[in-house]
Formats: C-alpha cells, sequence, structure tokens
C-alpha cells in the first residue's frame, strides 16, 4: 500500500476516480480538496480548497479530477511547482497493452481499451468505454469523453476534447485545442483550434477553448 491519494475536485469525475481508485486497492486512504462545499452526504472527507495543497505534499499523491482540460492543466501546473507527486488512477478494469506509455496524473475510467503502441500525456482523461487503438499519441490535458472512439495511428495534441460518442478516424492529426463535438465524426485532419461538430466534423466556431 502507498501513501493516500489527494484528490483535487469533488465532482461527479472525482467521485468516479475515487472509486476506481479504491477498488484498485493502492491507497490507503482517499481524501479531496474543493473549493467548493461538497454536500453532508459526501462519501470521501474534503480536507480544505485546492490552495491547501502544499500541506498535504508529503503525506499524499495527487490527481485532479476535473474534466475542463485547461483548468485541469492549470492546477497541474501550480502544483508541480509545488513539488508535488502524481498519481495515474486506472480502473482495474480497463484493457491497456503492455507497451502504453502513460504519463504522470493522467486518468483512465472503467471499460476503457487502449491498444498496442499508444502514447498517453500527463494529465489525460480517458473517459468511460472510450478507446483509444493502436500507435496513436494523445497530447497533455486532453480528455477523451465516455464512449468515443480514437481509430488507430491518430495524433491528438494537448488541450484536446473528443466528446461523447465521437470518432477519429484512423491516420489523422487534431491540433492543439479541438473541441470535438459529441457524436461527431472526424474524417480529415484539423489545422485549426476551435469547435467542431456533425457528421462529417464541420467547424462551428473558432479558438474554442476546452
Amino acid at each position: 500500500m502507498s501513501q493516500g491519494l489527494m484528490i483535487i475536485g469533488a465532482g461527479g469525475h472525482g467521485r468516479v476516480v475515487a472509486d476506481m481508485a479504491k477498488r484498485a486497492g493502492k491507497y490507503q486512504k482517499i481524501a479531496f480538496l474543493d473549493d467548493g462545499a461538497p454536500s453532508a452526504e459526501f462519501p470521501y472527507p474534503c480536507l480544505g480548497k485546492s490552495s491547501d495543497a502544499e500541506k498535504f505534499l508529503n503525506t499524499y499523491d495527487f490527481v485532479v479530477a476535473i474534466g475542463n482540460c485547461s483548468v485541469r492543466k492549470r492546477i497541474m501546473e501550480q502544483l508541480e511547482q509545488l513539488g508535488a507527486s502524481f498519481a495515474t488512477v486506472i480502473a482495474p478494469d480497463a484493457v491497456i497493452s503492455e507497451d502504453v506509455m502513460i504519463g504522470a496524473g493522467t486518468v483512465i475510467c472503467p471499460g476503457v481499451v487502449v491498444n498496442t503502441g499508444a502514447i498517453l500525456g500527463k494529465g489525460v482523461v480517458l473517459n468511460t468505454c472510450c478507446s483509444v487503438d493502436h500507435d496513436c499519441e494523445i497530447g497533455d490535458y486532453c480528455h477523451v469523453a465516455v464512449g468515443a472512439h480514437i481509430c488507430g495511428t491518430v495524433s491528438v495534441a494537448p488541450l484536446c476534447w473528443v466528446g461523447a460518442g465521437a470518432t477519429v478516424i484512423n491516420n489523422v492529426n487534431l491540433c492543439a485545442q479541438c473541441f470535438i463535438g459529441a457524436g461527431a465524426v472526424v474524417l480529415h485532419s484539423i489545422a485549426t483550434p476551435g469547435t467542431y461538430a456533425g457528421v462529417p466534423a464541420k467547424q462551428i466556431k473558432q479558438e474554442e477553448q476546452p
């Protein structure tokens, strides 16, 4: 058993991360930091706000359980400056090839499949039942949402959001800060940041921040 796990973000995603960590059995204790006020029924101790992280550097590993890519990046960079140790939290039923490279602070949820040769950056979220096929590269702080599918040999630059049920076909590249809408199908590489939706996916808004 390792030291404790400190989860920043006490929303629904945070509870999912806590459940995954609990089932994996790696941590003796699980606690939260959140800038809001969790309900009285919240099942884990909330020990303060995100600004209190420095108090727990010696006794907890950290994971940022916030879906928004830019916010997750900002908080992780603040923790890096403090010298925090990051946890990688992986659901016990995720299927991950042995040669997959996984960056610090990444979260891989139940039902996820990551195939051989894939590279996952730091602070990535692979949400429930999504898939990342062979030889893909998912950049830092990306979020692949519930049920989305990244086909083989795809490069996704940092700070991208691939929405629920979306599909990115094989051999394409997504530039940084792409927001792919739910159910969209990306058939061609994207070189301009923004929001893309539809089948096939087309740009509907420029410079959207995930």
